[in-house]
């Protein structure tokens, strides 16, 4: 059970309720805070201009709407913002949405009638969802996804999902409503935990991989990673200890030093788990925000206007952990190339085994740098660009959105590499003959064997590259476990 009261929402709890799983609850006191607001965005109306309430929006900020004809120019606000265009947003991305949604109407600013609170979580708890089209947000607010939200949920438009009994639109309520990136939160924090889970997992991965490359493990040492403790390399130096189990067991290894596949992953992993962790803190207070322009605050009876649909802070964080995920992947597609190559493993070159010419697990490398150039193409900077529409007064965007749908790229594309290392990992140590000596990873290796096909002969490797992807989110809990 959720408890949603617009202060204490976090990303887990967006990633639980996603598809569909946990019970959502709204508090008692956020919808009587959320009363309150309403109730003060009433009086503050009726003494003075309030954008999107007494006037037009955007470039018609100026426009003086009539008392007779508020409640028409909110639904005219919701129809003309409601574009409709673009693929249909996923199920989970969508409940994740009307979450974070009801998580900033908890937080009280916006003024907005509280039955707007209750209908979202009426939505939650009976599993209904509307149909929401994924364009027309360049990261000033998700208008055109969250208006066909709004017409849903005022019964102008079907559910896709389920049905809530419609509701009546009050003046102000659709700007309240719009002025959110809502949707575009809730996809940023379920490819942040995805991509999170990722890098948990590739600590197994490359553990793995050190195992069946005979690696010196003087490069995890706690002495070493003392000396420039960058805390995601320290952190990150304890896991592969942890999963190798060589606290004060220093083994040689064959070489006296590794490739940087094995020898410089933590200083390359440390970054991107930093980046993950940034991007989680920077979306725990996004979600819990009284972004809405304007802010209605019930302390001092007042409207403020602002520029707090500005979503620089998540955009910034999405593209340095995009980057940060494009290094690590780097590392992995280079420990692939180590494991087909004999002088590493004094196995068959391609970890072949058949008559001469077999080719083994070749193709997994076009297929880890076929995903890795997608994961470059993905990892490029969107904050570089920006837009001036509106007639000019709206002249600046973040372009969050298309941040958070090239980290879910990069997401897939990172998920292919590493369970094509995996693959390479599981099949070297089987032509070895070897079980890791490790307790921890012993114990998953032992799994993994069991899931992963043991077919030696040349033959279609699909299957098991899907099977090592699916298994990837167990290795992230398993990484996270001590010995």
């Amino acid at each position: 059970m959720i408890v949603v009261d617009g202060a204490s929402l976090t990303c887990a709890d967006v990633v639980a309720v996603a598809p569909g799983g946990a019970a959502v609850v709204l508090s008692e006191e956020a919808l009587k805070a959320a009363t309150e607001s309403y109730e003060t965005a009433l009086v503050v109306s009726a003494t003075r201009p309030v954008y999107g309430r007494t006037t037009g929006v955007g470039a018609n900020r100026d426009a003086l709407v009539g008392t007779g004809d508020r409640e028409t120019h909110d639904l005219r606000l919701l129809l003309s913002h409601a574009a409709g265009v673009g693929e249909r947003l996923d199920d989970t991305v969508t409940r994740a949405a009307l979450l974070v949604r009801l998580n900033q109407l908890a937080a009280a600013g916006s003024g907005i009638h509280p039955r707007f609170l209750q209908a979202l979580e009426a939505a939650l708890r009976t599993g209904s969802v509307p149909a929401v089209h994924d364009a027309g947000s360049i990261g000033t607010g998700d208008l055109s996804m969250l208006a066909e939200i709004g017409l849903t949920l005022t019964g102008h438009v079907p559910w896709a999902t389920g049905h809530v009994p419609p509701i009546v639109l009050d003046p102000g309520d659709a700007l309240a409503f719009l002025s959110s990136n809502a949707v575009t939160l809730a996809r940023a924090v379920l490819v942040g935990d995805e991509l999170s889970r990722l890098l948990d997992a590739a600590h197994v991965v490359a553990a793995l991989s050190y195992c069946a490359l005979g690696g010196a493990s003087e490069a995890f040492a706690e002495q070493v990673h003392a000396r420039r403790p960058h805390p995601g390399t320290v952190d990150s130096a304890a896991r592969m200890r942890r999963l190798l189990w060589h606290e004060g067991d220093l083994s040689p290894g064959r070489r006296i030093q590794d490739p940087f596949g094995l020898r410089a992953f933590c200083q390359v992993q440390g970054p991107a788990l930093e980046a993950a962790g940034y991007l989680r803190r920077v979306l725990e207070v996004e979600i819990n925000a009284a972004a809405e322009n304007p802010l209605i605050d019930v302390g001092s009876a007042s409207a403020y206007h602002h520029g707090q649909f500005s979503t620089a802070y998540p955009a910034l964080a999405l593209d340095n952990l995009r980057a940060a995920v494009h290094h690590v992947a780097e590392l992995s597609a280079a420990r692939l190339g180590d494991l087909v190559e004999p002088e590493y493993t004094g196995l068959p070159a391609f970890l072949a085994n058949g008559p001469s010419g077999s080719s083994g697990v070749m193709i997994l490398e076009y297929v880890a740098h076929d995903a890795l150039g997608r994961l470059r193409h993905s990892a490029g900077p969107v904050t570089l660009g920006t837009s001036v529409i509106s007639r000019g007064v709206e002249d600046h965007a973040s372009f969050t959105p298309h941040a958070a749908r090239s980290a879910a790229s990069a997401a897939q594309s990172y998920r292919t590499v590493l369970a094509c290392e995996l693959v390479a990992a599981v099949r070297a140590l089987r032509l070895d003959d070897a079980i890791p000596s490790g307790r921890a990873l012993a114990r998953i290796f032992t799994r993994l064997a069991d899931a992963i096909p043991d077919i030696r002969t040349d033959h279609q490797l699909g299957e098991e590259i899907r099977t090592a992807a699916d298994l990837l989110p167990d290795l992230a809990d398993s990484a996270r476990e001590g010995p």
